[in-house]
């Protein structure tokens, strides 16, 4: 592997800078995938939108969901490109269009739905770059650093990439209250620096293969995906009669066609002789179960993320004396040991990977991450908060064991010439999972919540002197408008009800039920019984990506030379192009 000064793994500073500047690349573009969650409020506030206005919520969604979306579906295409025509040719590019993308995302002039548009094209056109951004960071790196060296690497930008999720919270919070375009400009001159800093030092090494370019694979995976996707998205809002979209033709229509898509992507790839992704690294072992346990590992955390925010801010910060205007700029701090035990543990393990089997850590930190969650389920709904954080450090230090072995365990088992969209096929995977696991969690909750609110809602609303049919049409709303409500920071009762309903009613009344006690006290029981149900999930897909881990063998590095092994190792036959397992 060589490059325009010579072989690059013995340039010790480049891979150090090459590290350093591909690790500001993923924490932007992760920190960009979150910092809409806490800064949702104040940025529908700014455009003059009510978010919770039926037939709204598909803004609220898709300026949730839509950067995640295109990241997922274009990652693999873009790391193939990266693998053929430059690594660092694509990485700069999506430099340039995420930080365009974020500027332009500042200058939103037009309020209500066209401001909403606005901001949720050029969402997707932000998506892109941060596509081009994850797909090559993670081959940049493993062109530049030694196998022995690359589970620290891929640790540390591995480790920044989570993180970022929730860093976002927190910047999101502290900088949505001050101006809403905040959240989008403070990006562009992180962007700039990034951008000048990749072109005059970053440069491309490792195997290129110029083919044609699969449009027919591009196309078909593209179209499948998003369908998938979109019709997830639409499985958890309400349709007709029902709490869920699940039963919607549309949304039916949707995941088969998309499906069907799919399926036509994987026959395409097998008879194409330049396909977009070479399904025949799923050959390999390693490879296929390291993907197999992302792919697990993002379900089991992908939806808790919002179970969690909702739980603060819904019930539990406004239990304890906090505004819920004031709740999700908390909730974002409060979640912070969560991000501390992947800081910690990321590296670290990443580091220790590199001299002993990864599958032990990646396997022990699932395991580890099963018991987190099994202990989250046996709190209750107003907990100590000694407990709750200690619990969320825990998840983060055996998610952050996990995250870096595995992904370097991935990277090392791909061939020089497929890493880009190896790598890419693994982000998508995991990407996509999260999407997945938001409709599952949020099914969950939502079928919870359906099962008991509007009877209690009902009575609660009725007891305090609010007439029977506003309780009513109160009550019988989609569960999932009074969970955005929570997620979003407003007063849910205040929100649902509206100043008209409210100023009938006594002052007392009015007080009681706007207070910061009567809604947590509504929802607890309801919530707690739909949150039971999602960290059960959890806790399965967690030992589930603990199996695939193990399975993934012993120690296998692509092209390696076969070294003598210890004599209490059992010997296996090399895959194609070397290593061992």
């Amino acid at each position: 592997m060589t490059s325009r000064g010579g072989p690059v793994e013995a340039q010790d500073g480049y891979k150090w800078m090459a590290l350093s500047n591909t690790t500001i690349a993923m924490l932007l573009a992760t920190i960009d995938g979150s910092i809409m969650l806490i800064a949702m409020p104040a940025i529908f506030r700014g455009i003059h939108l009510n978010p919770l206005v039926p037939g709204n919520s598909f803004y609220l969604l898709w300026m949730i969901l839509g950067y995640l979306v295109v990241t997922s579906v274009l990652v693999v295409s873009l790391g193939r490109l990266g693998d053929m025509f430059g690594r660092v040719r694509m990485y700069n590019l999506g430099f340039v269009i995420y930080t365009a993308a974020s500027l332009l995302l500042t200058i939103d002039w037009m309020t209500g739905a066209a401001g909403a548009d606005w901001l949720i094209v050029m969402r997707i056109v932000q998506g892109i770059g941060g596509a081009f951004l994850m797909a090559n960071s993670v081959a940049i790196l493993t062109d530049a650093f030694p196998a022995n060296q690359r589970g620290l690497a891929l640790g540390i930008n591995n480790i920044a990439g989570i993180s970022g999720n929730f860093i976002g919270l927190v910047l999101g919070g502290i900088l949505a209250p001050i101006d809403w375009r905040l959240v989008f400009l403070v990006s562009v001159p992180f962007g700039l620096f990034g951008t000048i800093w990749a072109y005059l030092k970053l440069r491309d090494g490792g195997t290129r293969r110029r083919e044609p370019v699969d449009w027919w694979g591009n196309a078909t995976f593209a179209i499948g995906l998003t369908l998938v996707m979109i019709g997830i998205t639409g499985g958890i809002q309400p349709y007709g009669g029902h709490t869920m979209g699940w039963t919607n033709p549309r949304v039916l229509g949707e995941l088969t066609v998309g499906t069907l898509f799919l399926a036509g992507f994987a026959v395409w790839q097998v008879r194409y002789p330049h396909p977009m992704f070479h399904l025949a690294l799923f050959r390999i072992r390693a490879y296929t179960f390291g993907v197999l346990s992302s792919f697990l590992s993002a379900m089991a955390r992908g939806g808790l993320m919002f179970m969690m925010i909702i739980w603060l801010q819904g019930i539990w910060l406004p239990l304890h004396g906090y505004s819920f205007s004031a709740t999700p700029l908390w909730a974002g701090i409060y979640m912070l040991p969560l991000s501390l035990g992947f800081v910690l543990a990321g590296p670290l393990s990443g580091y220790l990977s590199d001299r002993f089997d990864a599958r032990l850590f990646a396997t022990g930190g699932m395991l580890a991450s099963a018991l987190a969650f099994a202990l989250m389920y046996l709190l209750p709904v107003d907990f100590s908060y000694a407990s709750f954080g200690g619990t969320l450090l825990l998840l983060g230090l055996s998610m952050g064991a996990f995250a870096s072995p595995n992904r370097a365990g991935i990277m090392n088992s791909l061939p020089p010439e497929h890493r880009g969209s190896g790598g890419g096929m693994n982000t998508t995977f995991q990407n996509s999972a999260q999407v997945l696991s938001l409709g599952i969690f949020f099914s969950l909750m939502i079928a919870g919540l359906a099962a008991s609110l509007p009877r209690t809602m009902t009575a609660g609303l009725v007891a305090h002197g609010v007439p029977g049919q506003a309780a009513a049409r109160v009550a019988h709303l989609p569960p999932v408008s009074i969970l955005f409500s929570a997620f979003l920071g407003y007063n849910p009762v205040r929100a649902l009800l509206g100043a008209r309903v409210l100023s009938a009613l006594s002052p007392a009344a009015a007080a009681a039920l706007t207070g910061r006690s009567y809604f947590p006290s509504l929802i607890s029981s309801p919530f707690h019984n739909g949150l039971h149900e999602a960290l059960i999930f959890a806790v399965v897909a967690c030992i589930l990506a603990a199996a695939a881990s193990w399975s993934r063998g012993r120690r296998y590095v692509h092209g390696e030379a076969q070294r003598p092994l210890p004599a209490d190792e059992d010997r296996e036959p090399r895959a194609a192009g070397g290593g061992r397992r």
